[in-house]
């Protein structure tokens, strides 16, 4: 079975917010509500009683884990929340009636009621996108490459971000040109990701609906929940 999810570098974000706004633009998110946010964790110090600059700070970006076993879908009395072959949880606008059931049992408040519409909204993980073999607008606006999609059952390792072609001299910004996880991972200048362990792949807390996304981050305590 088909898992997509998205993998987030911690290490690389730099809370540009970029992620946030082309996910509003494309999407067509009402004012004041967000698909995808980015919240600020620290700066805390690496030692009980540490001072600056002996303090680490990240962005954590907080968006619908579209989980395996999503407990959104178990509440929903019309079936309007739904789980698609993909592994993606969708949410059929014609069914919704507002009742926001969902959106008490989302672990995460990442849903809301689109007060204009009474249909509750979230992530789709770009569903308009990936249906045709394109990535997130999240993941390809992306500028630090801090962001990667795939699919879980295939392995990390195969999780694809946008990248520069080698071979078009006159490439001069974001392309179909992807890169693949596994071989951007690396020392040196030439891999745009660091080497990681398992043990620094880290999830939101999980309440029994075992969310799919997933954050790297190296050397520094993880604050997003479980391991």
């Amino acid at each position: 079975m088909t898992q997509y999810a998205i993998l987030t570098d911690l290490s690389k974000c730099v809370g540009c917010l970029a992620c946030s706004v082309a996910c509003k633009v494309v999407n067509d998110v009402p004012l004041g509500s967000y698909w995808n946010k980015v919240l600020r964790v620290g700066p805390n110090p690496r030692t009980e009683g540490g001072q600056w600059p002996d303090v680490y700070m990240y962005f954590l970006t907080i968006q619908c884990q579209h989980c395996k076993e999503p407990e959104c879908v178990k509440v929903c009395p019309t079936g309007a929340t739904h789980k698609l072959e993909d592994g993606t949880v969708q949410v059929d606008k014609v069914k919704c009636i507002g009742c926001q059931f969902c959106v008490m049992a989302c672990p995460y408040g990442v849903r809301y009621l689109n007060e204009s519409e009474r249909v509750v909204e979230k992530c789709t993980l770009c569903e308009q996108k990936i249906a045709q073999g394109e990535l997130p607008q999240c993941v390809s606006q992306c500028g630090g490459r801090a962001r990667w999609f795939g699919d879980v059952e295939a392995g990390i390792e195969n999780f694809e971000g946008p990248g520069n072609n080698p071979d078009d001299r006159s490439y001069d910004g974001m392309s179909s040109y992807r890169v693949r996880l596994g071989d951007a991972t690396g020392e040196g200048p030439d891999f745009p990701v660091k080497p990681y362990e398992d043990s620094e792949v880290h999830y939101l807390p999980d309440a029994g609906n075992k969310p799919s996304f997933m954050y790297i981050l190296r050397g520094e305590k993880w604050q997003g929940g479980e391991n």
